[in-house]
């Protein structure tokens, strides 16, 4: 019973810091869990259990970019929803982030505005595979983060990025570089050197 109250409450807590702005604390902290897709695959999701930690770098172990862009292309067509990191309900833009990458027990800041201080900063004429993009929100003039994706062919080849969007793909898709997403443009993050 306590548990199960425990457990509400972090969801209810989850619900609102997906995508917020960046006076929110660094992450979301959920117990261990396993969430199993529609395709059976297992996720192990993990998250730090200190409300304070600041994340300026992401370790990501022995995962490849390869192995983590086409993971996140698994997802592709799941809805969106606003608050959600869970592939059987949809995702919001950090969600589907916060899944793609704990499927490989790498943790990650869970909202998109978490994402402005991890290092290191690359140009976004350096994009490659497996770097995050960081956009503003739909207002480009708040220059504050508010959406992000990952990279999955880079400036090179007409860069694109698999992003949950609650714009009119309205789930997880893959969009190219278009003027919409260059005014919006924050940075882009590597996070494989």
């Amino acid at each position: 019973m306590i548990k199960s109250r425990f457990i509400g409450l972090i969801g209810l807590y989850i619900s609102l810091l997906a995508c917020g702005p960046a006076e929110k604390p660094a992450y979301v902290f959920t117990p261990k869990d396993t969430v199993t897709d529609a395709k059976g695959i297992k996720t192990v999701i993990i998250a730090p259990t200190d409300g304070t930690a600041q994340m300026d770098t992401i370790n990501v172990g022995t995962t490849t970019p390869k192995q983590l862009v086409d993971f996140a292309r698994t997802a592709y067509g799941i809805p969106y929803k606003y608050a959600s990191s869970d592939p059987m309900a949809g995702f919001d833009c950090s969600g589907f982030i916060t899944y793609v990458f704990n499927h490989f027990g790498i943790a990650v800041p869970r909202t998109s505005a978490d994402f402005t201080n991890v290092k290191h900063a690359v140009p976004i004429n350096a994009a490659l595979p497996g770097d995050l993009i960081l956009f503003t929100g739909t207002d480009s003039t708040i220059r504050t983060v508010g959406h992000m994706g990952i990279v999955v062919t880079g400036y090179k080849d007409s860069l694109q990025f698999i992003h949950s969007t609650s714009g009119k793909a309205n789930g997880v898709t893959i969009s190219g570089f278009t003027k919409g997403y260059q005014q919006r443009f924050v940075k882009v993050v590597r996070v494989f050197r």
